[in-house]
């Protein structure tokens, strides 16, 4: 077996990941698919390139210098790639290209309607990525252009040298998702101590989500059951009455479940627009902020949130 770019790709993606399962759902691939090449890897490296911990996998010696040597080619063929599509996409629309990426947010559908808006004649692509990190990654190797992302307090994702942060909001708070027949879905606000007895939902593969979760349960003196899985499965869970689950408080209304701020809002994320230095944000950070108002002004319970916080982003542009 000759060791190929994108078998260097999948040992990086292990290493930052952490974990099989999480560099899976970043690669695309099922995690028996990554556990058999990374198996064949180490058969022809002669040695472990990992140690399976019961909490992830941590590079080895030797993991650790391979590594070393596959990253400059990893980030090189991503470079190369990333310039070679921004050439494609010019060259098909005849014009600029705008490369977005951005974690799960109600606000990506009119912050693509305002800059399509804004900026006829460009050609705008859009990448959704669970993984904050994953999205920063591309920024920094050229693959997108600006990247929206959550960083769970406490939690800080870290920004290459080379990129510039923007912050939309400083504290944005995370709301809880419970059933409609949840007792504290009665409550227009929520106390933990009143979900101490349910199970939580957390997504492992968002970065950051599942410490903050941990740190601000352990705070409060409670341990919980916690599952792990996308939220597509929570929400289907919280509607039947088998978990609870933190969710951003943009989330619209739903009949079949109830969205309640929590009491002092212990869970909460930065929201932050990042690009390569040099990058004119002012468009793309105007319509973001434009999107994000409009989003809040939907959500009756976080409007009134931020009009308590006296938050400019309460009111209309």
């Amino acid at each position: 077996m000759e060791l190929e770019v994108r078998h260097l790709r999948a040992l990086c993606a292990i290493a930052d990941a952490g974990s099989l399962h999480q560099a899976a759902r970043r690669l695309g691939v099922s995690q028996p698919s990554l556990t058999t090449q990374l198996q064949r890897i180490e058969r022809t490296m002669g040695a472990e390139l990992f140690r399976r911990e019961r909490t992830g996998c941590r590079p080895t010696l030797l993991g650790r210098a391979v590594l070393s040597r596959a990253r400059p080619l990893v980030d090189g063929m991503s470079d190369l790639v990333g310039a070679a599509m921004a050439e494609a996409a010019a060259a098909r629309s005849g014009g600029p290209a705008l490369r977005i990426g951005s974690t799960a947010s109600r606000v990506i559908g009119g912050w693509l309607r305002g800059l399509r808006g804004r900026l006829p004649g460009t050609d705008i692509s859009l990448q959704v990525d669970v993984s904050a990190r994953s999205l920063i990654g591309s920024v920094a190797a050229g693959r997108l252009d600006v990247a929206f992302v959550h960083e769970v307090e406490g939690c800080r994702l870290g920004i290459p040298d080379g990129l510039t942060q923007r912050v939309l909001l400083e504290r944005e708070p995370q709301f809880i998702s419970l059933s409609r027949d949840h007792p504290a879905a009665a409550q227009p606000v929520v106390d933990l101590d009143d979900l101490a007895g349910d199970r939580w939902m957390v997504d492992p593969s968002v970065d950051g989500e599942w410490d903050g979760v941990r740190r601000v349960l352990g705070a409060a003196g409670i341990d919980p059951p916690v599952l792990q899985g996308d939220y597509l499965t929570a929400a289907s869970l919280v509607v039947l009455g088998e978990a609870v689950a933190p969710c951003q408080p943009t989330s619209g209304p739903r009949d079949d479940m109830a969205i309640r701020p929590l009491r002092g809002d212990p869970l909460a994320v930065r929201l932050l627009l990042v690009s390569r230095s040099g990058t004119d944000m002012d468009p793309v950070y105007e319509e973001l902020e434009t999107a994000y108002r409009d989003a809040a002004r939907r959500a009756e319970q976080y409007h009134r949130w931020l009009l308590r916080h006296r938050s400019p982003l309460a009111h209309t542009s």
